[in-house]
């Protein structure tokens, strides 16, 4: 198949897989594109990068500068998610009244940008992460938030998973990059790197796991089986991408936070709390277990990793040598500018900009501050996610899945940093609703009407006509 075919084809099953995921009755805001939007730039490249016109920097000065393109980009989506936010503000409110350890989380990395060395880095980098929240925070003020957060995730699997297999396969120079030491090709297809790639197919998969079981148990559902296909294709592909990036950190959070989800489908395990817990904790203990208790790297060799983590354990040695500030760390998303990074850099042998481990990459960048605000916050969050599950099991699941992947994830790599799709995944899974939150609303009657026709949401309209 040449690559014009090839395109048409994979076109059409794009277009085949919303057509099969529709539904009639059932309608969600118009607004919930524009976190799709932002998702579906997060997890693959800028724009600049897609029309080559980002800015080239020298080697070490890598992410002090951006292209006007992106910021013009990020700017409007945030501008607009804003004023959709201000139309719904009761709902607003009460989310933000929810979540004070998230929000006291975020206003310590804006106080962080005081004593950074590059203030105005971090300034733009803390905006673009309370713009995050934002856009989580439109979908679950959605007049329909349990279908929007199926929709959300759906929509970018459904565009992004297949544009990158047809991009690996018939477009190399967009879906493929060389290693500059060994020249062997690794797979990003419309990401920029295969962890990033990994990380957009662990969170569409699990986004596509948790529709298939909710279209599984309604029988009666219309078009049950199109659904079924649509989200089952979406598994595969994703799974696929697994193995050819080789992203098997993706990969084993992906079967952590499926079979969490999976096993909540038992009713031995809904009627007992306690056996959630354990299985919650057992992800995350087995995890740790093959990390740092099996000295002789038997589980993390079975997946085709050396016990060194390929030579994560000699960058969180280097990165601690840098002697950062205990207590309050070197600023928000501060520490890989300048000297500091080209000093790694020298010690490694290797170019990066991370520090390969989540709660590592927070020390780093906020200090023991922020490892406390952030511990507070899984703490806070985890309840929360119970609190969904106790109220509505299906609407519980995902959060399940979403939070045990969150923090497994960022023990290898760097998770908690702001425009990931593992952190926007986690920030939903731990984002608390009302007792009297729209998912029961949205549990209770499964087919509302259009949003324009939901009393509550009359006062979108306007933004709605404007987007």
């Amino acid at each position: 198949m040449n690559q014009k075919t090839a395109t048409i084809a994979y076109i059409l099953g794009i277009i085949g897989l919303f057509y099969m995921d529709r539904s009639d009755k059932e309608r969600t805001s118009k607004a919930l594109w524009i976190p799709v939007m932002w998702l579906m730039i997060v997890g693959s490249r800028p724009i600049s990068l897609w029309f080559e016109t980002g800015p080239i920097v020298a080697q070490g000065d890598a992410g002090t500068d951006g292209s006007p393109i992106d910021a013009a980009v990020y700017g409007i989506l945030a501008i607009i998610g804003v004023i959709v936010l201000g139309s719904r503000w009761p709902r607003v409110k009460s989310v933000l009244r929810g979540n004070l350890p998230i929000l006291l989380y975020f206003a310590f990395c804006a106080l962080s940008i005081i004593w950074s060395d590059y203030s105005f880095v971090a300034l733009k980098r803390c905006i673009k992460a309370v713009t995050d929240f934002a856009m989580i925070a439109i979908v679950l003020t959605d007049p329909n938030p349990g279908l929007a957060i199926k929709r959300f995730f759906a929509r970018v699997g459904f565009i992004l998973l297949p544009l990158s297999l047809l991009f690996i396969k018939y477009y190399p120079d967009i879906g493929r990059v060389y290693d500059p030491w060994t020249w062997e090709p690794l797979y990003c297809g419309v990401t920029t790197f295969k962890n990033l790639l990994g990380m957009i197919c662990l969170v569409c998969a699990l986004g596509a796991v948790w529709s298939f079981i909710g279209a599984y148990e309604r029988p009666k559902m219309p078009r049950r089986t199109q659904h079924l296909a649509a989200h089952g294709i979406t598994v595969a592909v994703a799974i696929w991408l697994f193995f050819t990036a080789d992203s098997m950190t993706s990969l084993t959070c992906f079967l952590m936070g499926g079979a969490v989800m999976v096993m909540t489908t038992q009713r031995w395990v809904v009627k007992r709390e306690s056996v959630v817990h354990a299985l919650v904790a057992c992800c995350v203990l087995m995890s740790l277990f093959a990390l740092f208790g099996d000295s002789g790297g038997t589980l993390v060799g079975s997946l085709g990793r050396n016990p060194t983590l390929t030579g994560r354990t000699a960058i969180w040695q280097a990165v601690l040598s840098m002697h950062t500030n205990p207590l309050i760390g070197t600023g928000f998303e501060s520490f890989w500018l300048g000297s500091r990074m080209e000093r790694v850099w020298k010690i490694t042998d290797q170019h990066i900009q991370e520090a390969h481990d989540g709660y590592l990459e927070v020390y780093l960048n906020l200090g023991l501050v922020g490892i406390a605000l952030l511990a507070t916050m899984i703490v806070s969050g985890y309840r929360n996610v119970l609190a969904v599950y106790r109220r509505d099991t299906h609407a519980g699941r995902i959060r399940l899945a979403f939070f045990t992947a969150g923090v497994i994830y960022s023990v290898t790599e760097a998770g908690f940093r702001m425009m990931s799709p593992i952190w926007i995944g986690f920030l939903l899974a731990i984002t608390r609703v009302s007792s009297n939150s729209l998912e029961k609303k949205s549990r209770r009657r499964p087919e509302l009407a259009p949003a324009a026709d939901v009393p509550e949401a009359r006062t979108e309209v306007a933004v709605q006509e404007f987007i």
